[in-house]
């Protein structure tokens, strides 16, 4: 006559999954992960100058956050803080080329240099550089398919340092 183990019957291992399953969820639910909230600033009014696709965007993400209020540009006495940017650069550089000299590939390139200050004149953040860069590939015979491809990169290198400078806005702790 056989014997019958009774450790290993499937309906006794469907309650030994169900609670590895919820110790699992448990100690996943205890790591501390959240999601990325609006940046909370140490200043409510703020103005940025300017006119530039840059700084629309960055002003777009200020209203979207909802934390600060835009102060316009005639009216920068009034702000907390002023976020001046001192420096946009595009640049595209040639990473490669083949045996006729042609272009094969490009590296594109955006820096933005800006600072925080108060309207008195001291200074929050330094002079600060953040810089990105993509590589894509080139081809003659696809020359305007390639140039709307590197302005969709450009813009979305900008929109990564608009979020890196609300970031870094947001780690001021004091006027």
């Amino acid at each position: 006559m056989k014997s019958m183990n009774t450790r290993n019957r499937p309906e006794r291992l469907l309650p030994r999954r169900g609670f590895l399953a919820l110790a699992a969820a448990a100690s996943l639910a205890g790591c501390g992960f959240e999601l990325r909230r609006a940046p909370i600033f140490a200043f409510k009014t703020l103005a940025v100058p300017g006119n530039s696709a840059f700084v629309n965007d960055l002003r777009r993400q200020i209203r979207a956050a909802g934390t600060v209020e835009l102060i316009p540009a005639d009216k920068l006495d009034t702000a907390e803080a002023v976020l001046d940017i001192l420096a946009e650069n595009r640049q595209r550089v040639v990473l490669s080329t083949n045996s006729a000299g042609q272009v094969r590939e490009l590296q594109l390139r955006l820096t933005m240099r800006f600072r925080l200050r108060t309207p008195a004149g001291k200074e929050l953040l330094p002079p600060t550089e953040i810089e990105q860069q993509r590589d894509i590939t080139y081809n003659e015979t696809a020359a305007l398919a390639k140039e709307s491809e590197a302005e969709l990169l450009f813009r979305d290198m900008q929109s990564d340092i608009a979020q890196q400078t609300m970031r870094r806005l947001g780690a001021v702790k004091s006027l």
